[in-house]
């Protein structure tokens, strides 16, 4: 469990003054599943409320990790260079271009979030590393990032990219159309580039309890069967195993996976 800063009434100095310290991201929930130190009170508490209901929160977001390095580390020894990490959260520990790095020393990557502290954080790890970008743009706006101003300032979009977008769709209601924004990101992908998707479901009423709480934040959660998950891949091809509980995508032999149920999938597609 991530320590407590000793004054968790101030505002710290890695906090931008636009961040509401009173309400609950998303983003920071999340870098505190993670065991990160970049959250506030009210993100650690709503986070130890949602635990109440789903005890393996934590495990859940360590699995979503372990898929993001894995599926990383195989796009790159099938010669993927370029990845855009879209949704991409708090900096922690095997970051995109790190596992991409370990593989091909010249990977680019782009991070796009629309959270601030995400952005932050962010910028100030990767300063100096020119082949990564940080944009803070919000993935229902994908003309926001896909321009030549935008990710195209480091990506080579006639070359194959890798669009990861890992724990974020569950985030995009219906009404806002995510089908039609994957369509729109697909449109400026050349052949051979990769769609990465860890998405949420629910599988029993701990689930659904938390689901209600999100409401509560800028972005509720919207959880999506199997089916509706698996349309997101369509114009893709599915990478065997292709859609499947995170823990299954092509684990690591050295790492076992939990004894429990994950809920949500994770799927790896490539475009003809």
């Amino acid at each position: 469990m991530p320590k407590e800063p000793e004054n968790v009434d101030a505002r710290p100095e890695w906090a931008p003054l636009t961040v509401d310290l009173d309400r609950p991201s998303a983003a920071r929930v999340w870098d505190f599943f993670l065991g990160g130190s970049h959250n506030f009170q009210v993100d650690r508490a709503f986070a130890r409320e949602a635990m109440k209901q789903v005890p393996e929160g934590q495990v859940i977001a360590r699995e979503s990790r372990a898929f993001l390095r894995r599926a990383v580390r195989y796009l790159a020894e099938r010669g993927v260079t370029q990845f855009l990490d879209i949704g991409s959260g708090i900096p922690t520990v095997g970051n995109v271009h790190e596992a991409a790095r370990e593989i091909r020393p010249g990977a680019r990557v782009v991070y796009v979030d629309n959270d601030p502290v995400a952005v932050t954080h962010s910028r100030a790890l990767l300063q100096g590393d020119r082949d990564t970008l940080v944009l803070e743009a919000d993935l229902r706006r994908p003309e926001e990032f896909l321009g030549d101003d935008g990710a195209g300032l480091l990506l080579d979009f006639s070359e194959p990219v890798a669009v990861l977008l890992v724990a974020v769709l569950h985030f995009i209601p219906d009404s806002d159309d995510p089908v039609g924004l994957l369509a729109r990101i697909r449109d400026r992908l050349a052949p051979g580039s990769h769609l990465v998707i860890v998405h949420g479901s629910i599988e029993n009423d701990g689930h659904q309890a938390v689901a209600e709480m999100y409401k509560r934040m800028p972005t509720p959660l919207t959880m999506r069967d199997y089916r509706e998950v698996l349309r997101f891949f369509d114009d893709f091809e599915m990478v065997p195993p292709g859609l499947v509980r995170m823990p299954e995508w092509r684990p690591d032999p050295m790492h076992g996976s939990p004894g429990l149920r994950i809920p949500g999938y994770a799927g790896v597609g490539r475009l003809p």
